[in-house]
Formats: C-alpha cells, structure tokens, sequence
C-alpha cells in the first residue's frame, strides 16, 4: 500500500502551515466541513491567518450561540475566538443576528470581513486552480462596486475583472481517499471541495475511508490525487 500522502494526525499534516497563511475551507453551513483540521489548526496556534470559505455556520443555529457552539459546527469562528484570523473572505461569514465572536471581533475593528457573492468566488477560485488571469463578470457594473475595477465591453455588455483566488492551504472533508490522495464526496461535500482543491497550492483531505489504489470506482473519483497531497483519517 503506498502511504507517502497518508499522515498519521492532523498535527503532522498542518505541521508546515505558516504565520499569515491563506487557508480554504471546504463545507457549506456546517455541513461536510473538515471539523478535525480546523481543530488541529486551532491547537496548532499560528495567527495572521486569512480564511476562504461559503457559509460558516449553519442556517438554523440559534441567535444566542456562543463561540464554543460554533466551534462545534466545524466553524472557523474558532479560529477567530483564539485570535488567529487576520481576515475572512466569504460571501456569509456570520448569519445576521447570530455573528458570535466573528460578529464582535469585526466590529471591533480585530477582524477584515470582505464579502463575495458565492457565484462569484467560486468563479474566482476556478480561475485561480486552472492558473488564469482572472474572469470578467457582469455582476456590479453600474454600481459603486466597480470603482477602482478594470471594466471592459464585450458583444454582450459590460463585464468587471474578477481577479483569481489562490491559497496555500486547503482544508477539505471526503468520504473516500486512497493513498495516492483521489477522492470521492458525499452529497453536500462536493459544493465547494473540488474547486478549493485545484486553488490550493497544499490540499488536505480529512477522509471518513482510505483505501488502496484500485479500492475507490474511477467513475466516482471527482478530484484525482494530483490536486490532493495529504491525507488523514477522520474520527
């Protein structure tokens, strides 16, 4: 069995990520977040850290929620509540009424929130995994939103550059992983997981099953192991 991307613990397979690190997050609303290597970040203790990511928690979570629920979540806001996150970048970082620490942390001013409609990141982490320049979108033009952007005119109206998002890191949880890291996902875990995948410069994949090569349906793989270079076991 080939165990050269297979790591024994979160903590060896985030024992390179770095002071200011860009991270993404796959998961949406809690859902197929990679709970363990958020928390392994967390105990790991490096700051300055920007995170990508949809939606942090989920829809139905109560207004007086405190950090400690949302870490439960899978969230990121733990990450927030130890100081560690210099900036968020998503299109719903905290729902409205129930922000916990993200909430408090940014209006204090500790904490840079840059909100990005969800069509629109996902474009912008498909231009940065398939290495373009950016993508110019229609979204925007006319409003105040275009200042400052490169607007350009096609035959089908105006368009503003989207630039490409990057990461050093991406954080993903699979159903299935063989050891020379293709995945397969389960339901909501295929939203964000693919395309963050491509965008990271290191993918991590927390897999509920590993398996030999030749153990998971080639039909079923929808990240080959080319974009995928750690794997560990989920609990």
């Amino acid at each position: 069995m080939a165990q050269e991307k297979v790591y024994a613990s979160p903590e060896t397979a985030l024992a390179d990520v770095f002071e200011g690190a860009v991270i993404l997050v796959a998961g949406f609303a809690g859902c197929e977040v990679p709970r363990l290597l958020l928390r392994g970040l967390a105990d790991r203790g490096v700051g300055g850290l920007t995170c990508i990511f949809s939606h942090d928690a989920p829809a139905n979570e109560p207004a007086n929620a405190s950090a400690n629920e949302s870490a439960v979540h899978g969230s990121v806001a733990q990450l927030v509540d130890k100081g560690l996150v210099r900036k968020l970048i998503s299109p719903l970082p905290f729902a409205p009424g129930a922000g916990g620490v993200v909430e408090e942390r940014w209006q204090s001013g500790a904490l840079e929130i840059e909100i990005v409609p969800q069509g629109i990141l996902a474009e912008r982490l498909r231009a940065g995994g398939a290495g373009l320049g950016g993508v110019f979108l229609p979204t925007g033009v006319g409003t105040r939103f275009e200042r400052g952007r490169e607007k350009r005119s096609f035959q089908w109206g105006e368009a503003l550059l989207e630039s490409p998002l990057k990461a050093d890191f991406g954080l993903l949880s699979v159903a299935a992983a063989d050891t020379l890291g293709s995945v397969v996902y389960q339901g909501t875990g295929r939203n964000w997981a693919p395309v963050m995948a491509m965008a990271a410069r290191v993918t991590i994949a927390e897999a509920d099953r590993i398996v030999e090569p030749g153990g998971l349906d080639p039909e079923a793989i929808i990240t080959p192991g080319i974009f995928v270079n750690r794997v560990i076991a989920a609990e």
